[in-house]
């Protein structure tokens, strides 16, 4: 059975849960203390410590700008990715984090909200990458699920947005492949 629109929404918002509640470092920029955001207490933070936070905790804190980002720039990482994509063969897909697509995705919106302090040439350039890395991945993995032969190693390669869109074409293949075989047998 294959899943529906529904379905795939559902899993994105909970993977986009699952992302927001996952630690995010950060540096502080101030000192803090007694800070309550819903049931989440921060104590005490001090100017220039280094501390790992959910990930909402953390957006908030840098948007309030009491703390600066640790992790790489997302450009960055998406440069490389498309690089390593680029290089592979029409069959080999490189590696992308488990949490790749909820940083694309976050880092566009975020770009999109902020197209007054942005460059519209920076966003459209960012814009076409994630659809160039997109589109190479797409079409790759469509071939693969589409092939009556699989790399066992295939699957820890996969994002989980790729697993779930893989399984899914997959067997959409395999029905499509038996009902155009059928009596063939």
């Amino acid at each position: 059975m294959t899943p529906d629109k529904a379905s795939i929404k559902e899993m994105f918002e909970r993977k986009e849960r699952e992302f927001m509640l996952a630690g995010s470092r950060v540096k502080m920029k101030t000192s803090v203390e007694n800070l309550d955001a819903g049931e989440y207490r921060i104590d005490s933070l001090t100017e220039g410590q280094s501390v790992e936070l959910p990930r909402w905790v953390a957006d908030e804190l840098i948007e309030l700008k009491l703390a600066e980002s640790q992790e790489e720039r997302f450009e960055d990482e998406l440069s490389r990715a498309l690089s390593r994509e680029k290089m592979m063969g029409p069959l080999q897909l490189s590696t992308l984090p488990p949490d790749f697509y909820m940083r694309m995705r976050r880092r566009l919106a975020s770009l999109a909200d902020g197209l007054g302090n942005t460059k519209k040439e920076d966003f459209d350039k960012m814009k076409m990458a994630c659809y160039d890395l997109i589109g190479m991945r797409l079409s790759k993995l469509l071939s693969l699920s589409s092939s009556s032969s699989q790399g066992s190693s295939l699957t820890d390669r996969l994002a989980p947005e790729e697993e779930a869109f893989f399984s899914v074409s997959q067997a959409l293949s395999v029905e499509w492949r038996a009902a155009l075989l059928e009596g063939a047998n």
